[in-house]
Parts: structure tokens; sequence; C-alpha cells
């Protein structure tokens, strides 16, 4: 066998192993998770800790389903957890007019905050990390003059039934990220919005001079994502029933971009992968609840989730080489 063969046969082996990882690693791990706390953690497969999980992942789903559709066009939105805070913060003040009225502003100040980023990416021309970290900032600053910088208790019960309500056994707000995550699943692979999506994180200087609207796509990606951030900032505001402008949403970006690297979906762009990406926040859920319920510190959590991160980057980059 010549030199060349034996140089190629490990970088192929590489290649393959990586492919595994980006398709197949982060199911792999969800299985591995629950079989080790079904064998070593006491009461983790009982009724009420499986719903506690599911009601604690909800939020991050939702949100990181907006956040591969931007990823998925090669952009990235850091304002998220800031939007959620700025919804929470708009609900109480409007109560007293209904839940209807407030639930509707909250979701139009997702949106706006959606259209800013986009605008401002798309037409402007802005860099998504630049252009969403100033709404990261200045959002969250805008969520808590809202709110005067305050705590706000919640005693809503319509409101407080969306956060604790079940729907034949099942939590409200785990039916609602399931119902997006199969929304959103199909608006990527069956609609001609998903293929333009992933056309133009593929390569966007084809797609312009192909005669794709670009644009529209950019600033539709963001509004989305702001939509969703808001859904979860609403249904975290029921949950804990209060709006915390200062705490609620925090580092959620972060969150949602891990699940999404790891869930398959490459930062590069031109590919969206919405089951891997609600199995990538199902094993961050389940990385912190497993350190928890071994009593290791949540610092341990947020080392073994930038550990994982590499893990999926270094897979996405040996399988684009490969």
């Amino acid at each position: 066998m010549t030199t060349a063969g034996l140089t190629a046969r490990p970088r192929l082996d590489r290649g393959r192993t990586a492919t595994w990882l980006q398709d197949y690693g982060v199911y792999a791990s969800v299985a591995v998770l629950l079989l080790f706390n079904a064998l070593f953690t006491a009461n983790f497969l009982t009724v009420g800790n499986l719903r506690t999980q599911l009601i604690q992942v909800a939020p991050i789903v939702i949100v990181a389903l907006g956040m591969a559709l931007v990823i998925g066009t090669e952009g990235i939105d850091l304002s998220v957890g800031a939007v959620m805070a700025l919804a929470a913060a708009l609900i109480p003040l409007y109560l007293g007019y209904g839940l209807l009225p407030a639930l509707l502003l909250a979701l139009v100040a997702g949106l706006a905050a959606g259209l800013f980023n986009g605008l401002l990416v798309a037409r402007i021309g802005i860099q998504p990390i630049v252009a969403t970290l100033a709404l990261l900032v200045a959002g969250r600053g805008l969520a808590l003059v809202i709110a005067d910088g305050q705590l706000k208790q919640i005693e809503n019960e319509s409101l407080l039934n969306l956060g604790s309500g079940d729907v034949l056994g099942v939590p409200v707000s785990v039916l609602v990220a399931a119902l997006l995550a199969v929304m959103i699943g199909l608006l990527v692979r069956r609609t001609t919005f998903g293929r333009r999506l992933v056309a133009v994180g593929g390569n966007r200087a084809a797609s312009e001079l192909s005669g794709l609207p670009v644009r529209r796509v950019l600033v539709t990606v963001y509004v989305l994502s702001g939509l969703l951030a808001a859904i979860a900032g609403i249904l975290s505001t029921a949950r804990l029933a209060a709006s915390d402008p200062a705490d609620l949403g925090s580092l959620m970006e972060l969150s949602a971009i891990t699940a999404v690297v790891v869930g398959g979906t490459p930062l590069t762009g031109g590919k969206v992968r919405v089951a891997g990406t609600v199995a990538g926040a199902l094993l961050m859920q389940l990385v912190r609840a497993t350190l928890i319920k071994h009593n290791l510190p949540d610092s341990t959590a947020q080392m073994i989730q930038a550990a994982i991160i590499v893990v999926a980057v270094y897979a996405a980059r040996e399988r684009s080489s490969r």
C-alpha cells in the first residue's frame, strides 16, 4: 500500500466517525444518559420527575427552533434571552385588560425585536453577531425599565395554567413545544421558504444571482426567532408565576446555540436539523439534571456543555473536509 493510501485511510475513518457523530451522536447520547439515570439515579423514571424535566426543557426547545432557522442561513441570534425577558416584562402591565391582549402584546414585542434584527442584518448589512448583540443589551435594559427593575408576581389563573396545566395528562408547554417543532419541521422540509432558507445558508451569493429573495428570507428567519423567543418567555413566566426581567432568559442564547449545533445543524449554514435540535435540547437538560441529582455543581454542567460543543463543531468540520 502506498504512503498516500495509508494517509487517506485514517482521514476517511475520521470522516466516517465525524459523519456518524453529527448524524446520530446526539440521539445516542440521549439514550445513554437515559439508561444511566434509569440505573443509577433514584426516582428518575417517575412520572413526576419526567414531567418536570419536559416542562423545564420546553422553552429551550422553542428558542432553539428559532435559532436553528437563523443558523441555517449562516447567522446567529444572541438576543433571544433578552426578547424572552422583554415579552415577560410586558405581560403584568396589561393583564388588567385581559389575558389575550397581554399575550398579544408580548408576541408583538417578539415580532418587533426579530424584525429589528432582520432589518439590521438584511437591509443595512450589519454582521448578525453584532446586530443581535446590540439587542441583547438594549432588550434586557428595556425589560428592566418596563418592569421598574422589579420582579412581578403573576396571579392570573388562566396564564398560570399555561405553565402548570395539562391536556390529557401532557403539560401545555410540552404540547406547545411539540406542535412548534412539527410546524418548523414542515416549514423547512415541505415549503418553498424552507428550500430558499437552506439555499441562502449554503451559498448566499449564488442565491442572489439566481434571483432568490435573500433579504426577505433573512428578515423572516429573524422575525420567527423573535416570535418563538416571545412564546418561550410567556411559557416561562407562566411556569414561574412571575415576570423577572433581570434573570428570565439569562444565557438562553447559549443553551439554544448548543442544542442546535449538537443536533447537527452546522454553524456554516446550509442545513437545518429540527429533530436533532430537539434532541440537542433534551441532551443539555439531561446533562444538567443528571449532575444536579448526583450533587455536582451547575458549573460542571457548563464545562461539559462546552466540551460537547467542541466535539460537535469538530465533527462538522471533519465531515465538511471529507
